[in-house]
């Protein structure tokens, strides 16, 4: 028996009582976006989710191939007539037993998705002003670099965010250089020179900052870099956005008293978008 919301009631009756994500944060994710029945950077998904096991010591299933994940994703997004375009979110965690030590490193997964708007990427020029979130602090570890379903640092700092108007916010690291955003990895602009954290500082190894990466390196006149930001840098930028696989590139209009302008992220969406429509 258990107590749930000051009933009494079979265990059974509820499947959060053993579960390792509720309890310990015990699981690990990947975000999809599906357009026209086809999964975006599918490869890189599914390698960095292979990845993001091996780090928390999970048993990869031998029938867990790219093939099979992408099977089951598709057939969900299909039989709920989303398949044009949609979000589908892969929850993998351990199974259920043990404490913080468990029983098994056998692994059980989840599939939900939800119908998008669009299936092209579009450029967001609305307003949209950030700050520091500076309760808690991104820690510089593997760890990081991965999704697990532990983003207590992301809910604080999303409500932190709500209730001082602000449309996202920017995380520090513990020596207090700029890591990434709540919901994607932080690019800048000074003049000709794109700059984003390394993956060492603890943003998040994300799909989107990687296919930026590579288009940017394609056009000319862009020196792209990977190196440390400081909260100071970012006052001295000229454009900063944000990235990740749902929304492609976020412009950020405003930080502190500095507004910014978008016209590289501008040129990237358009680059993004030719890139998928050929692939």
């Amino acid at each position: 028996m258990i107590n749930f919301n000051g009933n009494i009631v079979a265990q059974d009756d509820n499947v959060l009582t053993q579960n390792r994500a509720f309890l310990y944060g015990d699981g690990v994710f990947e975000t999809l976006k599906i357009v026209n029945n086809k999964i975006l950077f599918l490869e890189d998904h599914y390698f960095r989710l292979m990845a993001s096991m091996r780090v928390v010591r999970m048993e990869i299933p031998m029938n867990f191939t790219m093939e099979y994940l992408e099977e089951q994703v598709l057939n969900l997004v299909q039989q709920k007539n989303i398949s044009a375009s949609a979000r589908a979110r892969i929850t993998v965690f351990r199974n259920d037993g043990g404490l913080y030590l468990p029983q098994t490193n056998d692994v059980s997964y989840l599939i939900h998705a939800t119908p998008l708007e669009n299936t092209a990427y579009a450029l967001n020029t609305a307003e949209y002003e950030v700050d520091l979130y500076k309760d808690f602090y991104v820690t510089k570890q593997l760890l990081s670099s991965i999704k697990t379903t532990n983003k207590i640092i992301n809910v604080t700092g999303s409500i932190f965010a709500h209730e001082n108007g602000l449309a996202n916010c920017i995380l520090v690291n513990d020596t207090k250089n700029v890591v990434e955003a709540l919901q994607g990895n932080l690019f800048m602009v000074v003049g000709k020179r794109l700059t984003t954290p390394p993956i060492s500082e603890g943003c998040l190894n994300g799909i989107m900052r990687k296919q930026i990466l590579t288009l940017a390196k394609k056009i000319e006149g862009i020196e792209v870099v990977e190196e440390i930001i400081s909260p100071f840098d970012l006052q001295k930028a000229d454009e900063l956005f944000l990235t990740n696989v749902i929304m492609g590139i976020q412009p950020i209009t405003k930080y502190r008293k500095k507004e910014f302008t978008n016209s590289l992220a501008h040129l990237l969406m358009q680059k993004l978008n030719e890139s998928i429509s050929e692939n």
